[in-house]
C-alpha cells in the first residue's frame, strides 16, 4: 500500500461521526482510482463528499473543470483555502448537501450530462442512489466509493444471498462495473470495513426496458418483501390490489414456477411479470 497521510490531523480537523467522515488518505489507491475512471481533459465532473479535496487537487489536474460538493462548511472552507494556496483555478466549490441538491444546476455550467466522483459517507448510499436514478437523464457515469457489503449487494448475480430488490432496480437503470477494492487502513479515521469502488454507466441499463416502471418497481420490492416465502405467497401478500387468479395467470405465462423464491428470478423474470400483471388489469 502508498503512503497513507493524516490528512485530518495535519489540517486540525476531527472527524465528525454524525456525517459517517472518513477520509481517503493512500495516494496510491487514490492515482488508481482516477485512472480507473477514465475521465479525460474535456470532462466536466462533479465530486460529491470532497472533505479536504485528496480527489479534488488530483483530479483538477486531469479534467477541465470539477463542481465539488462538501456539506460540512467547516471542511468547505478548509478545502477553499487548499485549492487557492495551490493555485487551483477550476473547480467549483459547492457548501451543501447532495441529497437536497439539485443536479440541474451542475448540467447548466457543463451543458450536458455530467459524470460523477464521490467517496461516500456509507450514510447517504441508498438515499444518493435513489437521486441518481430518478434523475438518470442528468447523470451518465458515477465513479462511487461504497461500503464493501453494500457494493457486493449491488452486483450480486441471481441466486446470490446478497441479490434483492435494490440489486434488480440498480441493475436494470445501469450497467454496474466493480474496478478496485479499497482496504480499511486507507482511510482516516479507519472505518470498521472495507471499501469497494463501482462505476455505474446510466446511460447503459438494461436492454429490455417497461412502461410501467412503478408497477415493475412494485413488483420487485412486493417479491422480496418476504424472503423465505415463496415467490406466490410473496407478491399475493404485497400485491393487494391483485387478486392470487391474476398472480398465477402472470407467473404460469412468464414460465415461472411460484414455489421459486424472488432471488432466483432475473431481471428480465421480473420485466415479464410487471408486462403480465399489467396486461391483466
Amino acid at each position: 500500500m502508498a503512503e497513507t497521510k493524516p490528512v485530518g490531523r495535519e489540517q486540525r480537523f476531527r472527524p465528525k461521526k454524525r456525517l459517517s467522515q472518513h477520509f481517503l488518505q493512500d495516494t496510491g489507491i487514490i492515482h488508481e482510482i482516477i485512472a480507473q475512471a477514465g475521465f479525460d481533459e474535456s470532462d466536466h465532473v462533479f465530486e460529491i463528499g470532497a472533505g479536504l479535496g485528496a480527489l479534488t487537487l488530483p483530479l483538477s489536474k486531469v479534467v477541465r473543470h470539477i463542481t465539488a460538493i462538501e456539506k460540512d462548511a467547516q471542511l468547505a472552507d478548509m478545502l477553499g483555502k487548499r485549492l487557492s494556496h495551490a493555485g487551483v483555478d477550476n473547480v467549483n466549490l459547492i457548501n451543501d448537501d447532495i441529497l437536497a441538491f439539485d443536479l440541474s444546476k451542475v448540467i447548466d455550467l457543463s451543458l450536458k450530462k455530467i459524470k460523477v466522483i464521490g467517496n461516500l459517507p456509507y450514510n447517504i448510499s441508498s438515499p444518493l442512489l435513489e437521486k441518481f436514478i430518478k434523475n438518470r437523464n442528468l447523470v451518465s457515469r458515477a465513479i462511487l466509493m461504497f461500503q464493501y457489503e453494500f457494493a457486493r449487494r449491488l452486483i450480486a448475480p441471481p441466486g446470490n444471498k446478497e441479490y434483492g430488490a435494490m440489486t434488480v432496480l440498480i441493475q436494470y437503470h445501469a450497467g454496474i462495473t466493480p474496478l478496485l477494492d479499497v482496504p480499511k487502513e486507507a482511510f482516516y479515521p479507519k472505518p470498521k470495513v472495507d471499501s469497494m469502488v463501482l462505476e455505474l454507466d446510466l446511460d447503459s441499463p438494461h436492454p429490455r426496458r417497461t412502461e410501467d416502471e412503478e408497477t415493475f418497481k412494485m413488483v420487485v420490492k412486493g417479491a422480496f418483501a418476504h424472503r423465505r416465502k415463496t415467490l406466490l405467497n410473496s407478491l399475493k401478500g404485497t400485491l393487494s390490489s391483485r387478486s392470487i387468479n391474476e398472480i398465477v395467470a402472470a407467473l404460469d405465462r412468464c414460465a415461472i414456477d411460484p414455489t421459486k423464491r424472488a432471488e432466483n428470478l432475473d431481471i428480465d423474470d421480473f420485466l415479464c411479470l410487471t408486462s403480465q400483471l399489467t396486461s391483466l388489469s
